[in-house]
């Protein structure tokens, strides 16, 4: 991948342990076609403790309804990815929270193909939504799924943090100009 990103499972939560280390910023999941395979991921970073809040795994339409706020309607979408991540920030108070839901196969439902599943990271700022097309059968879609949904949320805490210590820089420089 060209955005700096290796493309290791292991190596993400790694990556995204360093890039929490020391800030008090965490993370949550709240997954349906992954089924709680980012969480198990995340739980095997390093200092999980001090960043991962916990996962909801809502794989059953009543339980993104009831637990994380979706609205009724089709869930192979978008907007429940987003209301899933929001719904999950909400209740574990994290920080960032990445949602997925799709269809892992091997049939289509909601008319929606096998294999398209939709990633949302919920961040200080804003929400995005991304979808995605997986080919395979239902584990690799999942696994595919998983692994992307790390990336996603990997590359919203970078520019966070980049964003934060620009920010930081601008005041700091400010300051010392208005002295």
């Amino acid at each position: 991948m060209d955005d700096g990103i290796e493309d290791v499972g292991a190596g993400l939560p790694a990556r995204l342990a360093r890039l929490l280390a020391g800030s008090e910023m965490t993370v949550a999941t709240a997954e349906s076609v992954t089924a709680g395979h980012i969480a198990t991921e995340l739980a095997a970073g390093p200092s999980s403790a001090d960043w991962f809040r916990g996962g909801i795994v809502a794989y059953g339409t009543p339980v993104k309804q009831a637990v994380l706020g979706v609205e009724p309607g089709p869930v192979m979408n978008a907007r429940t990815a987003r209301q899933m991540a929001v719904g999950a920030a909400r209740l574990l108070g994290a920080d960032f929270t990445v949602a997925t839901t799709g269809v892992g196969g091997p049939d289509p439902e909601e008319g929606v193909d096998p294999g398209t599943v939709f990633i949302a990271v919920d961040g200080p700022q804003r929400t995005e939504v991304h979808q995605f097309r997986f080919a395979g059968d239902p584990s690799e879609v999942v696994d595919c799924a998983a692994k992307q949904a790390l990336r996603e949320l990997l590359k919203v805490v970078q520019r966070v943090k980049t964003e934060r210590a620009t920010e930081w820089d601008g005041n700091a420089t400010a300051i010392i100009a208005g002295t």
